[in-house]
């Protein structure tokens, strides 16, 4: 049986950045990938302007094509402000995704990030697929992303302990691909968001695993019905 999947993001990038080569991995597969996103990623900027926007729409647009998935209705929350907002507004919205897909597994951010906007979704995704009766989901699954879960510490959030490695080898020139897309937010060496930066974290994570190149996952909750 081939699973629905939501993917559940701040920011357009997070997706690919984080978990690029498994979203090709379940498309190939015959999963339906859908991703929903929260803010326009460049407002909390001093240079941002509609053409920034626009060209941060198109980037998310050429990564889904290139990926395999599709992106439902994505927020207007305050980029990089969503602390200001009701968490219950993030939930509700996240709530709306689930009814449209009634998906299967579930990703998002982890709460050991440093960016506020990730925690506040992570925390808001818990919430809106809490266990209840007749749920259809059955596994939730953290990702990290260069440069949100590595600057921070565990005195200050939580930590990210990932349990669950996936091999994405054949599927990095997918990710790769896409990342070219979004170029404007990938850094120069030394940095853990530079290309160089992503493709060694995915070398690091698949050799802790006796893989070539690997994404780590967390499983939040898991419940087989």
């Amino acid at each position: 049986m081939n699973e629905i999947v939501l993917i559940i993001v701040a920011h357009t990038d997070d997706e690919t950045i984080g978990m690029g080569g498994t979203i090709a991995r379940h498309v190939f597969e015959g999963d339906n990938v859908f991703s929903i996103s929260m803010t326009d990623g460049v407002g909390a900027r001093p240079n941002h302007s509609d053409e920034i926007i626009k060209n941060r729409k198109n980037a998310a647009h050429n990564a889904s094509e290139i990926l395999g998935f599709k992106w439902l209705d994505n927020a207007n929350f305050p980029d990089n402000s969503m602390d200001s907002i009701s968490l219950l507004d993030v939930v509700k919205f996240i709530e709306a995704a689930k009814e449209k897909v009634h998906p299967t597994i579930v990703y998002t951010h982890s709460t050991a990030d440093l960016n506020i906007d990730h925690r506040i979704v992570a925390e808001a995704t818990m919430t809106a697929f809490r266990p209840q009766p007749n749920e259809e989901w059955k596994e939730i699954r953290a990702f990290e992303v260069p440069s949100a879960t590595d600057y921070s510490h565990e005195d200050v959030t939580s930590s990210f302990y990932p349990n669950l490695f996936i091999s994405i080898e054949e599927y990095w020139e997918k990710k790769n691909q896409a990342l070219i897309q979004y170029q404007g937010e990938i850094r120069e060496e030394p940095h853990s968001r530079s290309f160089h930066g992503i493709e060694t974290l995915a070398n690091y994570r698949g050799n802790q695993v006796g893989l070539n190149l690997a994404e780590a996952f967390q499983i939040l909750r898991k419940i087989k019905r």
